[in-house]
């Protein structure tokens, strides 16, 4: 049986529960509230607002009475201050409406994470490509435009050499000297007796990182290679065997990190996946995923690919709201970004004792860097959770490079020095 205790309207109405109460202490924070509880075995059930306003469902057994000690009343006066208090809350909620319904809220706690799930997996999305809506935003974006003019006048090695004159200006300003100095300056702190002073030692390789091409069906704000649906550069499967041969011969790489663009659209990311796999079963293969490719045509059966070849799924997500990701990703993108989320958690992907690694990373929108990593991953859990169901493994903080399409939105805002 499952008894609500009275007043506790009053009770939600005026305090608020912190999650990391002990349970123990529950009655007496109802003591301190003037509120008296039900003797018997009963299991105590308390809807309360939690710091996010959520409703969440404590519960607690055969301890209640016990805590509260002398003040136990014997049951017959219970079930009269029950009934008179019950009374006086009724009023009390007539004139509250906006009070959480705790009489009504359905306690299958599973049941509600379900409901967020079916609104927020998208299936109409799945097979329908976002490459139109991002060629449409294009068209309007002042930023691209003016760099895509730059780009017909000038060239892409004349544009190239500009911006890292301007990046270098910045950095000399701030009195940040050159790569190359940087790395005299420090040799010469060191004990350089044993080594040359221009000389960087050199160690094993344990990250074998490969870009496999610049197409992309998104065209991001940040974005440090510029990618896009207009891009067409893409490794050649000639090349792609190269680097599988590579792999092979180096034992010292832990790590396969498959970048683009979109990496997934290129033709040959199945085969170098599969082939990798087959020849260095130990090594971690990493897909940086954009999230909206899995509901590209073509892609539809991508999760159960990556799933049964163990790859590790870095996506990006730069903020668990849609206007931030909308703005620096495209129109749309969020609830496709969720609704891929949630497709990888369905396989398996960031859900505790799966073996499927789920990350997400995180980057600024602006010339500021990131908040601390451990407490905005605490945040991201949370909120993705609570919001729309889904769970991942880590969350990643980085900030963008001065580079490309950011090198050039900073520098039209006077931010290149920031």
């Amino acid at each position: 049986k499952r008894y609500h205790i009275a007043a506790f309207a009053d009770f939600t109405a005026h305090s608020t529960i912190d999650q990391n109460i002990s349970p123990a202490s529950w009655p007496i924070l109802f003591q301190r509230n003037n509120m008296k509880m039900a003797s018997g075995g009963a299991l105590c059930s308390l809807f309360a607002l939690t710091r996010q306003g959520q409703r969440t469902l404590f519960t607690q057994q055969n301890k209640c009475t016990a805590a509260l000690g002398a003040n136990r009343r014997p049951a017959s006066t219970q079930t009269q201050l029950m009934s008179t208090s019950s009374s006086s809350e009724n009023k009390k909620i007539e004139k509250n409406r906006d009070l959480p319904d705790y009489g009504t809220t359905p306690i299958e706690v599973d049941q509600i994470r379900l409901e967020k799930i079916k609104k927020w997996r998208r299936k109409d999305l799945d097979g329908k490509s976002l490459i139109e809506d991002t060629m449409k935003e294009l068209e309007t974006d002042v930023d691209f435009q003016l760099t895509a003019k730059a780009l017909r006048e000038k060239g892409a090695q004349r544009m190239s050499l500009e911006e890292r004159k301007v990046r270098r200006r910045a950095l000399d300003a701030l009195g940040v000297p050159d790569f190359k100095t940087f790395v005299k300056q420090k040799m010469v702190e060191e004990d350089t007796s044993t080594r040359t002073v221009d000389v960087i030692s050199r160690k094993d390789p344990t990250v074998f990182q490969l870009n496999i091409g610049l197409y992309c069906n998104q065209a991001c704000s940040h974005c440090h290679v510029e990618s896009s649906p207009q891009r067409q550069e893409m490794m050649s499967v000639e090349t792609a065997t190269k680097c599988l041969e590579l792999l092979k011969n180096s034992p010292s790489v832990t790590t396969l990190d498959i970048t683009g663009g979109a990496p997934e659209l290129n033709d040959n990311f199945r085969l170098i996946v599969r082939l990798a796999r087959e020849m260095r079963p130990d090594v971690d293969i990493i897909d940086r995923c954009n999230l909206t490719v899995l509901h590209e045509p073509g892609q539809e059966d991508l999760v159960q690919f990556l799933k049964e070849h163990r790859v590790h799924v870095i996506a990006s997500l730069p903020c668990y709201g849609e206007k931030n990701v909308n703005q620096q990703r495209g129109k749309g993108v969020f609830d496709r970004s969720i609704s891929a989320l949630l497709m990888l958690n369905e396989a398996g992907y960031g859900v505790p004792g799966s073996g499927l690694e789920l990350d997400l990373v995180y980057n600024p929108l602006g010339a500021f860097l990131p908040p601390e990593q451990a407490k905005l991953e605490v945040a991201y859990k949370e909120r993705l959770d609570q919001d729309f169901g889904v769970v991942f493994n880590q969350l990643y903080t980085m900030t963008n490079m001065p580079v490309k399409r950011f090198a050039d939105f900073l520098h039209r805002r006077g931010g290149v020095k920031d």
